[in-house]
């Protein structure tokens, strides 16, 4: 990490350039990047409940109404 008031080769070559002065900022910079991925993780499990759980009964569902539709066109043949 560097300070705002460094100079500029450290600056560039630093992972989090620190725009203030007072280092509060860099125990704040943990704390954001700790909840950052707590939330990533969080995304990423409710995103997985979502394609183990709705995205099959979502196709089913929509297999089942394909189904009838397809077999509702029966109703359309004229036997003469």
């Amino acid at each position: 990490m560097a300070v705002g008031t460094d100079t500029d080769i450290a600056i560039e070559a630093a992972s989090i350039p620190l725009m203030l002065e007072d280092l509060n900022s860099v125990t704040d910079a943990i704390t954001m990047s700790r909840k950052t991925i707590r939330n990533i993780k969080e995304n990423l499990l409710l995103e997985f409940i979502y394609n183990t759980i709705w995205i099959p009964i979502t196709a089913m569902a929509f297999s089942s109404v394909s189904l009838v539709l397809n077999a509702l066109r029966l109703q359309k043949v004229n036997l003469k």
